[in-house]
């Protein structure tokens, strides 16, 4: 209970600093009435229009990989595990690529999000067909892997054979993550998605509480692998889609968060779900805060500050766990 308490007040304290910043500062009273539509018609539109999506979708993304990261540590039992290595946020970028390569970004507002999701949705049934219903972990890790690989390199060669140096820039740009310049149609694309995918993910804590005893341990107490396995699936591939597909790539948040919170779950992957989502969207508003702070005169992107905060944690706590060997 301290835990949710201390992590939940922990990332309303961060969403409140990331409405507060902003290129024009604003009064407290300016902001607090601009998100609710009263006072200066400007204050309003730059409140709900700009910051509020932009925090939204910051607290909704991180919750999404950190969510996603601690369901696929518990169910691979490795912590290494992460929600890039079953593809689906390489195949986002693909769609994305894709998109941008052919114009259709251009064309549509949300032809870039849209097309991202539908790779990443089209990755999961990928895995699925290689893995087949019944494959076991191994099976699945095979598959992910085989999947990303085909989706870097179909996105390496998108990046190769592109005859237009500003939709590359455009793609490099976008694969750096970010969350400047999103609206409320990109909260709006993303926010069901990822509710769904989150509430399909958190049903999962019985099953990989009953994992950790191993596959024959579980299904002894009547767990089903073939629906754990597709409900992770599911939920991976709805959230993690949706959040790759208005943020870009932004990497560490599903590997480092599990890590660092599972010592304060007493290792039960049924309480690091919930505490990993808390924590993912913790860190990623850190992240987006930094963003702003750091260089507010250039366009510094998201996934390269999550990676400069995640590696050397990430880093850290692999020292830690090899003292503590």
């Amino acid at each position: 209970m301290k835990l949710a308490l201390s992590l939940t007040l922990l990332t309303a304290l961060l969403a409140l600093a990331s409405l507060m910043l902003g290129y024009a500062p604003l009064p407290p009273k300016a902001v607090l009435g601009g998100l609710v539509g009263a006072g200066d018609p400007l204050h309003v539109m730059v409140m709900q229009e700009i910051r509020l999506p932009r925090t939204a979708l910051a607290v909704l993304v991180g919750a999404a990989l950190g969510l996603s990261g601690a369901a696929m540590q518990g169910y691979l039992r490795n912590p290494l595990a992460e929600p890039g290595l079953i593809g689906v946020s390489g195949s986002a970028a693909l769609g994305a690529v894709i998109a941008l390569q052919t114009g259709l970004a251009a064309a549509f507002a949300l032809a870039l999000p849209l097309t991202a999701l539908l790779f990443a949705l089209g990755a999961v049934g990928l895995i699925l067909l290689l893995a087949g219903p019944r494959g076991g972990s191994l099976t699945l890790i095979l598959a992910g892997i085989a999947v990303s690989a085909l989706a870097g390199a179909l996105t390496s060669l998108a990046l190769n054979l592109s005859s237009n140096p500003y939709a590359t820039f455009e793609i490099v740009f976008w694969m750096m993550g970010s969350l400047a310049d999103r609206s409320l149609s990109h909260l709006a694309l993303a926010a069901p998605l990822i509710a769904l995918g989150g509430a399909a993910l958190l049903t999962l804590g019985r099953g990989l509480d009953a994992l950790t005893l191993g596959e024959d341990g579980a299904q002894a107490l009547g767990i089903s692998m073939t629906s754990l396995r597709l409900r992770l699936l599911f939920g991976t591939a709805a959230a993690v889609g949706a959040a790759t597909a208005v943020s870009g790539a932004v990497g560490f948040v599903g590997l480092v968060v599990p890590h660092l919170l599972r010592p304060l779950c007493g290792a039960r992957p049924s309480r690091l779900l919930w505490a990993s989502a808390l924590g993912g969207a913790a860190m990623l508003l850190t992240a987006d805060i930094a963003v702003r702070l750091v260089l507010p005169e250039r366009d510094l992107k998201l996934g390269v500050v999550m990676a400069l905060i995640g590696a050397p944690l990430f880093l850290h706590l692999i020292y830690k766990t090899r003292r503590a060997g």
